[in-house]
């Protein structure tokens, strides 16, 4: 779903349509796994990866705004990345999400 990118530009993750509520997606920015998550028609972008064991995000379970690491249960806050729960002490990297003409993209912050 991504389009060739570079450490600093945007890059598409798709429409709108192809994105509902709940929905979460894997792009890559420069260089590093990014889950993308639609949460309440809100766009979030987070690096995929646990900050406890490096274990993936996505597919994790999203509720209170906050998606939880499906290997220890860690839970890590959509809007700032800060982590809520033990065993995840760090927060992961956020990105910013914007939508243009029913596109959404990440790009760094």
């Amino acid at each position: 779903m991504s389009e060739t990118q570079t450490q600093t530009s945007r890059i598409e993750v798709g429409a709108v349509d192809a994105l509902p509520e709940g929905s979460q997606t894997e792009v890559m920015l420069g260089g590093h796994s990014v889950v993308v998550i639609n949460f309440e028609n809100q766009y979030y972008a987070l690096r995929n990866n646990c900050s406890h064991q490096n274990y993936p995000l996505l597919g994790g379970d999203v509720d209170n705004g906050r998606i939880t690491c499906e290997k220890h249960g860690g839970k890590f806050e959509l809007a700032t990345g800060k982590a809520k729960t033990l065993p995840a002490l760090k927060p992961v990297q956020i990105y910013k999400t914007e939508v243009e003409d029913g596109v959404v993209y990440v790009l760094p912050l």
